[in-house]
This record gives structure tokens, sequence and C-alpha cells, in this order.
């Protein structure tokens, strides 16, 4: 399989950003920039075989600057939340940006999701290697933090991202895919009518700025319960707050890959299956779209228009000793898997 690259505009100071689409047997596309990492298209085929991309996104590279919703990047240093933008390490107070204040999100102000990475195509594969060093003191995180992303197409119709990093001193780390999904390919603004399952009993409560309490909250009984499918738009009037936002502990040890998630988009017979080695999954229906952003196909972006399946450590872990480990340390590797199968059901 060949893959494409091309040009796909200039960033602010000058550079290059390059696009890379990868395609299967089956016909499936995925483009992937070397700007943020980030997987600009998701193109499928509904339960009638005509071809459309599930994913929200631009056009060219001006529009994810400055990306303030994330779309398609891989966020980091330490995706999700910190509380108060800090964490102490070693005996050492480390102070972040506040940039969802009072707390930090997704790596700060400039976090991995902005950076220009370097790309290796790994044609055999059907896969690209995205390679970025995180230098000690970048955002307030200690160490220099070497990470290398690997996106592969399978024929199975499955888009694989594998997560590879090491350091020079302990850091917290915590890297995931920021892709906001509509499985109807625009056809429907929102994805309120979405089926969502999650394979998951507790969920991490938090506080009203999203930071975890430390409590694990069974989902049995309240709005936020999706072991077995509905809509998203079902409940969520009953929620406080912002949509969905919250993450769920997966019914798993750490480190195996199994199942997460899924999605169904009923009219076009669409579906999403999730896989991951990570302990939890965030999902997140896109409360913060506000309306002031058009993507491919003139389609503007409003409330609830995608939806993400964040695969992750805990938010806030650096701060909540009892949650899994989220510090990386010299002379060990940071390794996860993610897996996100695309297919069509007849409804």
């Amino acid at each position: 399989m060949n893959i494409k690259k091309e040009l796909f505009g200039k960033l602010p100071d000058g550079r290059d950003a390059w696009l890379y689409s990868l395609s299967n047997r089956q016909g499936m596309q995925v483009s992937i920039t070397d700007y943020g990492a980030i997987v600009t298209r998701i193109v499928t085929p509904d339960k009638n075989g005509e071809m459309g991309d599930v994913a929200l996104g631009f056009d060219d590279i001006s529009g994810y600057i400055p990306n303030e919703p994330h779309f398609g990047g891989i966020v980091g240093r330490f995706a999700n939340r910190i509380a108060n933008g800090e964490f102490t390490l070693n005996g050492q107070t480390y102070k972040l940006a506040q940039n969802d204040a009072p707390n930090h999100l997704h790596g700060g102000n400039t976090g991995f999701d902005r950076m220009l990475w370097q790309v290796e195509m790994l044609e055999e594969e059907n896969a690209v290697k995205l390679i970025y060093l995180s230098k000690d003191g970048e955002e307030g995180y200690p160490g220099n933090l070497q990470v290398t992303v690997v996106y592969t197409l399978t024929d199975a119709n499955e888009l694989k991202i594998d997560y590879h990093a090491t350091t020079d001193k302990a850091t917290p780390i915590n890297l995931t895919n920021h892709s906001y999904f509509n499985l109807s390919a625009g056809k429907q603004p929102d994805i309120l009518d979405h089926l969502v399952t999650i394979n998951a009993d507790r969920y991490t409560e938090t506080n009203e700025t999203l930071i975890p309490t430390g409590k694990l909250v069974p989902v049995a009984g309240t709005p936020y319960d999706f072991r077995e499918p509905h809509r998203i738009g079902e409940r969520i009037n009953n929620l406080e707050g912002y949509g969905y936002d919250l993450n769920y502990e997966l019914r798993k040890g750490e480190e195996k890959l199994t199942f997460a998630a899924s999605a169904l988009e009923p009219e076009s017979g669409r579906t999403l299956e999730v896989y991951t080695t990570q302990p939890g999954v965030q999902l997140y229906t896109g409360y913060w779209l506000k309306g002031n952003l058009t993507g491919r196909n003139s389609t503007t972006y409003k409330r609830y228009a995608g939806f993400c399946l964040e695969t992750q450590h805990y938010p806030d872990s650096p701060n909540q000793p009892a949650f899994p480990d989220a510090i990386l340390r010299p002379g060990e590797e940071y390794k996860h898997t993610t897996i996100y199968k695309f297919g069509t059901q007849q409804v």
C-alpha cells in the first residue's frame, strides 16, 4: 500500500506541515498531519457502502491553529486535567500552566498537539511513525521525554495507535488521541442519537472543576451507566454541568488489550469499537463546541457535533496516589495501544 504525502499548509513560523494519507483494501482512508500528530480524516463506509468522513476536522492546517477543541491530536505530556496546575514528585513541586483555570489541561498552553513532529513512513506496515522530543522543562514538566506514536491502518478497518516513551527524569505522562467522531459523516448535526456502550462499572467522581475527588462511584442508577447501549441524548438533560465529560474505570487490568467502548449511528449503520491497554476512557460529548468553527464541507461545529472516547490514565493521577501510577521513570518504557475499529450494522 502506498502512503500519500502532500503539503497541508504553512505554520505561522513558516515551516511546512505535511499530510500523510493511508488507505486499505476496503477503501477506508485515514489522514494524519505531522502538526500535532493530528488525525484529520477518517473515511469509512456506511451500511450501503457509501463512504463518509467520520472525524471532525478541517481542509488545511489553518483550521488547526490554535485548535482549541484539540481536534484529532495527540494530547500530552499529560492528557486531561491536573488540579491547580501543580504536582509534587520526589519532594519537588512543579508548577504548570493553569490553562483550564484553575487547572492544567491537555499538556498546557502548547501541548503535544501543537508541536511539529518528525515522521517516518512505514509503507510495508501501512503506517506512519511520529517522533517528538519534549525537552526538560517544557510546559513545566521534568525530564527529556522521547515520544513515538505509530498510526497503522489495517485491512480490518482498524486504526491502531501505538504509544511509546522514555525519559531521563521521573515525569507524569498520559498520552491520548483526541479525535471527535460523528458516525453519520456529517449528515446529522449532532451525535445525540448515537448509541454508546462503555465497559465500566464505575467512574471517577469529580468536583465542579472536573477534578476527581478520589472516589470511584458505581454507574448503576445514574445517567452515566452505559453498560448497556444508550442514546447519548437520552439522559443528557439530567446531567449537571457540561454534558458527558468524565473518566470511566474500565473492567480490566492495565496493560491488557481489552474492549473499552462502542458506538452505533442508527441511520448510517456505522459502528465504532474501542480497545485499549489503558485503565480508563473519557467520554466527552463536545459541550464546549460553540458554533464558531467551520470544518470540511462548510460544516459548522456546534454543541454536541462530535463525541470523544479518549483512552487514558485517570485525570489528576499525579495528585491521586490511589489511582493507577502515571509516573514514568528512567529505565522504564511507557507503552500503550489503542484500536479504533470501524464497521457497519444493519439496524
